[in-house]
């Protein structure tokens, strides 16, 4: 992290030594030179006290972990949402692919084996919705920007948001289409 550099900077500027640092924010030297290291985080008491000391904002003091952190942050969403929506597809190409066999080798516990699969397919679906709402990307190309770690001009934002509506129609048509021919598939089979 930044900090510990920061404080080890403005220290040096000052002229102080650890124990002195330390002795005017009420730590010990070990706990000064353990945030120098970045082995531990000062609490927002001691912040307080190396902005008084250093004569700096807090914020200044701790901007490049800020920025540190909002990346790490911004990752952990993007790999979330990446392994969400990997399950999601996983999960939905498997509710397509297994109700006939499972209605046929195991009948009615097939069947509750599917719903279960399906009851979880549509979790998977609401958490990878909310995610998308909170990020604001809805389109393929919004998401593909979104897992890259980059993001749309407002120009192409744009474009994209104009597309929204009819994706999402199309997007309705496409999976009433799949349902009628899995539908058809499984009736066919069941015949049979």
């Amino acid at each position: 992290m930044e900090l510990g550099k920061q404080i080890k900077k403005y220290r040096g500027e000052l002229g102080l030594s650890q124990e002195m640092l330390a002795e005017k924010i009420y730590v010990s030297r070990q706990t000064v030179s353990n945030w120098e290291n970045d082995k531990n985080y000062p609490d927002i008491n001691s912040l307080l006290r190396l902005s008084e000391v250093f004569q700096v904002s807090v914020d200044i003091l701790i901007k490049g972990d800020v920025e540190k952190m909002e990346e790490e942050i911004r990752q952990e969403d993007r790999q979330q949402f990446e392994r969400d929506s990997n399950i999601f597809a996983a999960l939905m190409l498997a509710d397509l692919l297994t109700p006939v066999p499972l209605l046929h080798y195991l009948g009615n516990m097939g069947i509750v084996m599917w719903a279960a699969m399906f009851g979880v397919t549509g979790w998977f679906a609401l958490r990878v919705e909310q995610k998308k709402k909170a990020f604001d990307i809805q389109t393929y190309k919004e998401i593909v920007a979104f897992t890259q770690g980059e993001g749309l001009d407002e120009i192409a934002k744009a474009k994209e948001e104009g597309k929204r509506p009819y994706q999402k129609i199309l997007m309705a048509a496409a999976v009433g289409l799949i349902t009628l021919a899995v539908s058809v598939l499984m009736i066919w089979i069941l015949r049979v």
